[in-house]
């Protein structure tokens, strides 16, 4: 049995649309986030697929800290999990958890965990806070990020997404493709899982082409 391209790229327009929907349910493109370290462990672990949702999205609307009274769980933890992306050049958005909001020019080490701060305020670049914005910490972690030095302090408006939950695993594919196109560019990525692709759904329609086509000679026999 003969496949025509409309069917062969049927599967693909199907995940194409449900992204979509998902997108405006959501309100954030892309409404997945593939997690590329184990700095959220244990509750998100790297290669699961977190769907995530814009900061002001209702009903999640508003960004509350891990410190705050009444902080919603989020992944396993108080407070919300958010992705930002802080202007350094070079450096990946990163998907780590509200500890609690600061204001410009406070010693935000005064109200936060001893075990989590490398130091007094003059010890750390981003103390005292040189403007309003977030402290943020991975779950995994033994320090605030703005402790060790692994972001400043998160403006609200790095913050692109909210993390709702996570799905085991089905981040690797994502993970699989920002590391080609990493090592060999987005044209030659997108040519070979292109034709991985087209293999695959190829093989799989002449497979179950065949199996149906056994199955109706079969019937007719019966009859």
């Amino acid at each position: 049995m003969t496949r025509n391209p409309s069917e062969l790229l049927a599967p693909a327009v199907a995940v194409l649309l449900v992204a979509v929907v998902v997108a405006s349910v959501a309100g954030a493109w892309p409404p997945f986030v593939a997690v590329e370290s184990g700095s959220m462990a244990p509750e998100v672990e790297r290669g699961d697929l977190v769907v995530v949702t814009s900061t002001d999205r209702f009903p999640w609307g508003g960004l509350v800290g891990a410190a705050e009274p009444g902080a919603p769980t989020r992944l396993g933890g108080a407070g919300d999990v958010v992705v930002f992306d802080p202007p350094s050049g070079g450096q990946r958005p990163i998907m780590h958890r509200i500890a609690f909001p600061v204001t410009a020019g406070e010693d935000w080490t005064e109200r936060a965990d001893p075990a989590l701060v490398d130091g007094d305020c003059a010890a750390i670049a981003a103390c005292p806070a040189p403007y309003d914005g977030y402290v943020t910490r991975g779950d995994a972690n033994g320090e605030y990020d703005q402790s060790a030095g692994i972001a400043p302090v998160v403006r609200e408006e790095w913050i692109t997404a909210k993390a709702l939950f996570a799905v085991p695993n089905l981040g690797w594919f994502r993970v699989g493709v920002d590391a080609a196109i990493a090592r060999v560019g987005l044209l030659p990525t997108a040519v070979g899982f292109g034709g991985v692709a087209a293999l695959t759904g190829g093989f799989s329609a002449l497979l179950f082409g065949r199996v149906a086509a056994r199955r109706t000679a079969r019937d007719e026999r019966d009859r």
